[in-house]
Protein backbone atom coordinates (compact mmCIF):
# COMPACT_ATOMS: atom_id res chain seq x y z
CA UNK A 1 0.00 0.00 0.00
CA UNK A 2 1.59 3.26 -0.90
CA UNK A 3 0.08 6.22 0.48
CA UNK A 4 0.40 10.22 0.12
CA UNK A 5 0.40 12.83 2.68
CA UNK A 6 -0.10 16.37 1.23
CA UNK A 7 0.90 19.19 3.96
CA UNK A 8 3.27 16.01 5.94
CA UNK A 9 5.94 18.98 7.03
CA UNK A 10 2.90 20.88 8.85
CA UNK A 11 2.10 20.49 11.95
CA UNK A 12 -0.95 18.22 11.96
CA UNK A 13 0.26 16.24 8.92
CA UNK A 14 3.94 16.17 10.45
CA UNK A 15 2.11 13.84 14.05
CA UNK A 16 -0.09 11.77 11.28
CA UNK A 17 3.07 11.24 9.33
CA UNK A 18 4.67 9.14 12.24
CA UNK A 19 1.63 7.98 13.19
CA UNK A 20 1.58 6.07 9.51
CA UNK A 21 4.98 5.39 9.95
CA UNK A 22 4.62 3.69 13.35
CA UNK A 23 1.35 1.58 12.53
CA UNK A 24 1.41 0.47 9.35
CA UNK A 25 3.98 -0.82 6.59
CA UNK A 26 3.28 1.46 4.09
CA UNK A 27 4.92 3.42 1.46
CA UNK A 28 4.85 6.74 2.52
CA UNK A 29 5.34 9.95 0.03
CA UNK A 30 5.06 13.38 1.73
CA UNK A 31 4.26 16.37 -0.59
CA UNK A 32 5.04 19.78 1.51
CA UNK A 33 5.92 23.43 -0.09
CA UNK A 34 7.34 23.89 2.94
CA UNK A 35 5.84 27.31 3.80
CA UNK A 36 6.76 29.39 7.30
CA UNK A 37 4.85 26.38 8.82
CA UNK A 38 6.41 23.67 7.42
CA UNK A 39 9.72 21.87 8.39
CA UNK A 40 11.46 18.88 7.21
CA UNK A 41 13.59 18.37 9.91
CA UNK A 42 10.01 17.58 11.79
CA UNK A 43 10.62 14.21 9.72
CA UNK A 44 14.22 13.85 10.38
CA UNK A 45 14.00 11.03 12.27
CA UNK A 46 12.56 8.79 9.37
CA UNK A 47 13.84 10.38 6.12
CA UNK A 48 15.44 7.33 5.56
CA UNK A 49 12.11 5.18 5.34
CA UNK A 50 9.74 7.89 3.15
CA UNK A 51 10.24 9.61 0.18
CA UNK A 52 9.73 13.33 0.55
CA UNK A 53 8.78 15.82 -2.10
CA UNK A 54 9.34 19.70 -1.94
CA UNK A 55 6.51 20.48 -4.03
CA UNK A 56 2.88 22.76 -4.15
CA UNK A 57 -0.57 21.10 -4.44
CA UNK A 58 -1.43 23.97 -6.87
CA UNK A 59 1.28 22.54 -9.32
CA UNK A 60 0.22 20.14 -11.71
CA UNK A 61 3.65 18.25 -11.90
CA UNK A 62 4.45 18.19 -8.44
CA UNK A 63 1.09 16.79 -7.99
CA UNK A 64 1.70 14.26 -10.66
CA UNK A 65 5.01 13.28 -9.69
CA UNK A 66 3.88 12.74 -5.92
CA UNK A 67 0.24 10.89 -6.84
CA UNK A 68 1.89 8.53 -9.23
CA UNK A 69 1.20 4.52 -7.70
CA UNK A 70 -0.49 5.79 -4.86
CA UNK A 71 -3.02 3.99 -3.25
CA UNK A 72 -4.54 6.43 -0.34
CA UNK A 73 -4.19 10.46 -0.09
CA UNK A 74 -4.91 12.43 2.89
CA UNK A 75 -4.86 15.81 2.35
CA UNK A 76 -3.65 18.00 5.20
CA UNK A 77 -2.35 20.91 3.15
CA UNK A 78 -3.66 24.10 4.06
CA UNK A 79 -3.00 28.17 4.63
CA UNK A 80 -4.87 27.49 8.55
CA UNK A 81 -4.18 30.93 10.21
CA UNK A 82 -7.00 32.92 10.63
CA UNK A 83 -5.51 36.42 11.35
CA UNK A 84 -3.40 35.52 7.67
CA UNK A 85 -6.23 34.87 6.05
CA UNK A 86 -7.94 38.47 7.23
CA UNK A 87 -4.77 40.38 6.06
CA UNK A 88 -4.43 38.63 2.83
CA UNK A 89 -7.20 35.92 1.65
CA UNK A 90 -5.13 34.94 -1.89
CA UNK A 91 -2.84 32.52 -0.57
CA UNK A 92 -5.95 30.93 1.31
CA UNK A 93 -8.31 30.59 -1.67
CA UNK A 94 -5.42 29.31 -3.84
CA UNK A 95 -4.20 26.57 -1.62
CA UNK A 96 -7.53 25.41 0.19
CA UNK A 97 -9.52 25.58 -2.59
CA UNK A 98 -7.56 25.54 -6.07
CA UNK A 99 -5.32 23.18 -4.56
CA UNK A 100 -8.03 20.95 -3.44
CA UNK A 101 -9.33 21.09 -6.96
CA UNK A 102 -5.99 19.87 -8.44
CA UNK A 103 -5.72 17.19 -6.23
CA UNK A 104 -9.23 15.75 -6.69
CA UNK A 105 -8.33 15.85 -10.47
CA UNK A 106 -5.51 14.12 -9.95
CA UNK A 107 -7.18 11.50 -7.96
CA UNK A 108 -9.63 11.07 -11.02
CA UNK A 109 -6.70 10.71 -13.73
CA UNK A 110 -4.56 7.77 -11.30
CA UNK A 111 -7.88 6.02 -10.34
CA UNK A 112 -6.87 7.07 -6.47
CA UNK A 113 -8.74 3.70 -4.14
CA UNK A 114 -8.81 7.02 -1.67
CA UNK A 115 -9.48 10.83 -0.83
CA UNK A 116 -9.45 12.05 2.62
CA UNK A 117 -9.89 15.56 3.01
CA UNK A 118 -8.83 17.17 6.36
CA UNK A 119 -11.15 20.08 7.12
CA UNK A 120 -12.28 22.24 10.03
CA UNK A 121 -14.93 22.67 12.39
CA UNK A 122 -14.86 26.25 12.08
CA UNK A 123 -16.21 25.83 8.40
CA UNK A 124 -19.89 25.42 10.52
CA UNK A 125 -19.28 28.62 11.98
CA UNK A 126 -20.15 29.44 15.54
CA UNK A 127 -22.68 28.10 17.75
CA UNK A 128 -24.53 29.24 21.58
CA UNK A 129 -25.90 25.87 22.24
CA UNK A 130 -25.24 22.35 21.28
CA UNK A 131 -23.04 20.68 18.91
CA UNK A 132 -22.66 20.78 15.22
CA UNK A 133 -23.50 17.41 13.57
CA UNK A 134 -22.19 16.55 10.15
CA UNK A 135 -25.49 17.79 8.44
CA UNK A 136 -25.05 21.24 10.39
CA UNK A 137 -24.92 23.99 8.11
CA UNK A 138 -21.60 25.20 6.75
CA UNK A 139 -21.88 29.04 7.79
CA UNK A 140 -18.12 30.06 7.51
CA UNK A 141 -17.46 33.36 9.00
CA UNK A 142 -13.41 34.20 7.88
CA UNK A 143 -11.83 34.23 4.75
CA UNK A 144 -9.79 31.03 6.13
CA UNK A 145 -12.82 29.10 7.40
CA UNK A 146 -14.23 30.26 3.99
CA UNK A 147 -11.64 29.17 1.87
CA UNK A 148 -11.69 25.42 3.65
CA UNK A 149 -15.19 25.13 3.47
CA UNK A 150 -14.95 25.78 -0.38
CA UNK A 151 -12.55 22.99 -0.32
CA UNK A 152 -14.70 20.83 1.19
CA UNK A 153 -17.65 21.37 -0.84
CA UNK A 154 -15.95 20.82 -3.58
CA UNK A 155 -14.65 17.48 -2.65
CA UNK A 156 -18.74 16.37 -2.31
CA UNK A 157 -19.42 17.44 -5.52
CA UNK A 158 -17.05 15.18 -6.82
CA UNK A 159 -18.07 12.39 -5.63
CA UNK A 160 -21.75 13.15 -6.75
CA UNK A 161 -20.42 13.89 -9.77
CA UNK A 162 -17.59 11.82 -10.59
CA UNK A 163 -18.51 9.02 -8.06
CA UNK A 164 -14.86 10.05 -6.51
CA UNK A 165 -13.65 7.60 -3.29
CA UNK A 166 -13.43 10.80 -0.48
CA UNK A 167 -14.03 11.11 2.65
CA UNK A 168 -14.10 14.63 4.84
CA UNK A 169 -12.85 15.05 8.17
CA UNK A 170 -13.69 18.01 10.39
CA UNK A 171 -11.56 18.21 13.56
CA UNK A 172 -12.17 20.68 16.54
CA UNK A 173 -8.53 22.49 17.42
CA UNK A 174 -6.00 20.83 17.68
CA UNK A 175 -2.74 20.68 20.12
CA UNK A 176 0.48 19.15 20.67
CA UNK A 177 3.74 18.49 19.15
CA UNK A 178 5.39 20.43 16.17
CA UNK A 179 2.39 23.39 15.96
CA UNK A 180 3.98 26.64 14.68
CA UNK A 181 4.09 29.17 17.35
CA UNK A 182 1.14 30.99 15.71
CA UNK A 183 -2.02 29.43 17.33
CA UNK A 184 -2.43 30.08 20.97
CA UNK A 185 -0.95 27.13 22.90
CA UNK A 186 2.18 27.08 21.42
CA UNK A 187 2.50 30.48 21.75
CA UNK A 188 1.49 31.26 24.83
CA UNK A 189 3.53 28.04 26.18
CA UNK A 190 6.70 30.25 24.69
CA UNK A 191 5.91 33.54 25.73
CA UNK A 192 5.30 32.50 28.97
CA UNK A 193 8.72 31.12 29.25
CA UNK A 194 10.29 34.03 28.12
CA UNK A 195 8.24 36.10 30.74
CA UNK A 196 6.53 37.75 27.78
CA UNK A 197 3.34 39.14 27.89
CA UNK A 198 0.16 36.23 26.63
CA UNK A 199 -2.10 38.43 24.26
CA UNK A 200 -5.54 37.44 24.96
CA UNK A 201 -8.48 38.02 22.33
CA UNK A 202 -11.39 39.91 23.72
CA UNK A 203 -12.13 38.83 27.10
CA UNK A 204 -10.83 35.94 26.88
CA UNK A 205 -14.35 34.32 26.85
CA UNK A 206 -14.26 32.17 23.22
CA UNK A 207 -14.85 28.60 23.90
CA UNK A 208 -12.82 26.01 21.71
CA UNK A 209 -12.99 22.32 21.58
CA UNK A 210 -9.65 21.08 22.32
CA UNK A 211 -8.60 17.31 20.72
CA UNK A 212 -4.69 16.52 21.10
CA UNK A 213 -3.63 15.97 17.95
CA UNK A 214 -2.06 12.08 18.21
CA UNK A 215 -6.10 11.54 18.73
CA UNK A 216 -6.93 13.31 15.59
CA UNK A 217 -4.55 11.35 13.83
CA UNK A 218 -5.99 8.15 14.83
CA UNK A 219 -9.54 9.60 14.05
CA UNK A 220 -8.26 10.21 10.09
CA UNK A 221 -7.32 6.47 10.43
CA UNK A 222 -10.55 5.19 11.33
CA UNK A 223 -11.95 7.19 8.82
CA UNK A 224 -9.92 6.36 6.51
CA UNK A 225 -10.23 2.32 7.26
CA UNK A 226 -13.39 2.42 8.25
CA UNK A 227 -15.29 5.67 6.72
CA UNK A 228 -18.21 5.36 3.72
CA UNK A 229 -16.96 7.63 0.63
CA UNK A 230 -19.15 10.93 0.05
CA UNK A 231 -19.34 11.07 3.93
CA UNK A 232 -18.28 14.15 6.57
CA UNK A 233 -17.13 12.84 10.12
CA UNK A 234 -16.54 15.04 12.82
CA UNK A 235 -13.57 14.51 15.33
CA UNK A 236 -13.95 16.66 18.67
CA UNK A 237 -12.13 15.89 21.77
CA UNK A 238 -15.19 16.74 24.13
CA UNK A 239 -12.95 18.86 25.89
CA UNK A 240 -14.21 22.91 26.13
CA UNK A 241 -12.89 25.54 27.45
CA UNK A 242 -12.22 29.09 27.09
CA UNK A 243 -9.30 31.04 26.25
CA UNK A 244 -8.44 32.40 29.35
CA UNK A 245 -8.82 28.80 31.16
CA UNK A 246 -6.08 27.44 29.05
CA UNK A 247 -4.02 31.10 29.33
CA UNK A 248 -3.93 30.22 33.34
CA UNK A 249 -3.51 26.77 32.98
CA UNK A 250 -0.62 27.32 30.27
CA UNK A 251 0.73 29.94 32.94
CA UNK A 252 0.09 27.56 36.19
CA UNK A 253 2.13 24.29 34.44
CA UNK A 254 5.20 26.80 33.79
CA UNK A 255 4.88 28.19 37.37
CA UNK A 256 4.38 31.89 35.79
CA UNK A 257 2.11 34.81 37.05
CA UNK A 258 -0.82 35.99 35.89
CA UNK A 259 0.53 39.24 35.43
CA UNK A 260 1.64 37.85 32.09
CA UNK A 261 -1.91 38.17 30.71
CA UNK A 262 -2.67 41.20 28.23
CA UNK A 263 -5.81 41.48 26.93
CA UNK A 264 -6.25 42.97 23.39
CA UNK A 265 -8.32 43.90 20.76
CA UNK A 266 -10.86 41.09 19.18
CA UNK A 267 -10.21 39.81 16.42
CA UNK A 268 -12.77 40.69 13.06
CA UNK A 269 -15.49 38.13 12.55
CA UNK A 270 -14.15 35.99 16.10
CA UNK A 271 -16.72 33.17 16.37
CA UNK A 272 -17.56 32.82 20.33
CA UNK A 273 -17.73 29.02 20.54
CA UNK A 274 -17.25 25.88 18.51
CA UNK A 275 -18.43 22.59 19.36
CA UNK A 276 -18.45 18.84 17.59
CA UNK A 277 -20.63 16.47 18.20
CA UNK A 278 -18.15 13.28 17.19
CA UNK A 279 -21.22 10.42 17.66
CA UNK A 280 -20.42 9.27 13.71
CA UNK A 281 -16.97 8.74 13.96
CA UNK A 282 -17.48 6.90 17.53
CA UNK A 283 -19.42 4.64 16.09
CA UNK A 284 -16.27 3.01 13.76
CA UNK A 285 -14.94 2.55 16.82
CA UNK A 286 -12.51 5.34 17.70
CA UNK A 287 -12.35 7.32 20.72
CA UNK A 288 -10.29 10.10 22.10
CA UNK A 289 -7.94 9.01 24.28
CA UNK A 290 -6.58 11.83 26.25
CA UNK A 291 -7.37 14.42 28.80
CA UNK A 292 -7.48 17.94 27.98
CA UNK A 293 -4.79 18.20 31.18
CA UNK A 294 -2.25 15.28 30.12
CA UNK A 295 -2.53 16.60 26.34
CA UNK A 296 -1.36 19.86 28.05
CA UNK A 297 1.30 18.67 30.20
CA UNK A 298 2.61 16.57 27.57
CA UNK A 299 3.16 19.94 25.04
CA UNK A 300 4.03 22.05 28.03
CA UNK A 301 7.01 19.66 28.28
CA UNK A 302 7.81 19.14 24.34
CA UNK A 303 8.21 22.87 23.73
CA UNK A 304 10.66 23.26 27.25
CA UNK A 305 12.54 20.55 25.73
CA UNK A 306 12.64 21.62 22.19
CA UNK A 307 12.86 25.60 22.95
CA UNK A 308 16.16 25.73 20.22
CA UNK A 309 13.44 25.28 17.51
CA UNK A 310 11.51 28.32 18.45
CA UNK A 311 13.46 30.56 21.23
Amino acid sequence: MKILITGGAGFIGTNFVHYIHENYDYDIVVLDKLTYAGNKDNLKDILPDIQFIRGDIGNEEDVKVAMKDCDLVVNFAAETHVDRSITDPSIFVKTDVLGTYNLLEHVRKYDVEKYLQISTDEVYGSIEDGSFTEESNIDPSSPYSASKAGGDVLVSAYHKTYDLPVMITRSSNNYGPYQYPEKLIPLFILNAMQDKPLPVYGTGENVRDWIYVMDNCSGIDSVLNKGKFGEVYNIGGGNEKTNIEITRMILDLLGKPEILITYVEDRLGHDLRYSLDSTKTRKLGWKPEWSFEDGLKQTVEWYKDNRDLFI
